[in-house]
């Protein structure tokens, strides 16, 4: 089953359910999804609905962030609730070893040597772990394997 009729399923079921942390987190994530739809006049693969929910998730990281600058500590629980429940769409996170194995793969593949040919390893590194690490960890690894 995908992930989007996964989601659409549990949107069914929490309000079935008067389960209304997930409806909102599964309704927030679904029209994200629909509105890249509209944008892109296409359904989204797979990979793409999982970088949908990352960048949700990545959202709502923020608006913690922005909630505790703000002293508003039951909006920043609201947001990691949120963030809870859309992190049982995505598959398992690799570990840094794992990160790193496939890391060490991609600069042999593009035969980088020096850190200005990062944006050519990212180029190939990024879509195979699509879904299972963040941008930010992926580029501190790069960094310090070509560095």
């Amino acid at each position: 089953m995908s992930t989007k009729t996964h989601l659409e399923n549990d949107l069914k079921d929490a309000m079935r359910a008067g389960d209304e942390l997930r409806k909102r987190a599964v309704r927030m994530a679904l029209s994200a999804i629909k509105l890249v739809e509209i944008e892109k006049g296409a359904p989204l693969d797979e990979s793409a609905v999982l970088a949908v929910l990352q960048k949700e998730i990545k959202t709502q990281r923020e608006a913690i962030a922005d909630a505790e600058r703000a002293g508003r500590p039951e909006l920043a629980a609201e947001a990691a609730a949120q963030i809870s429940q859309l992190e049982t769409y995505l598959p398992q996170p690799l570990t840094t070893a794992e990160i790193e194995t496939l890391a060490r793969a991609a600069i042999a593949e593009v035969g980088a040597t020096s850190a200005r040919e990062m944006g050519q390893v990212m180029k190939v590194l990024m879509p195979r772990l699509q879904g299972r690490a963040e941008g930010a960890q992926v580029s501190q690894i790069v960094r310090q394997l070509l560095g």
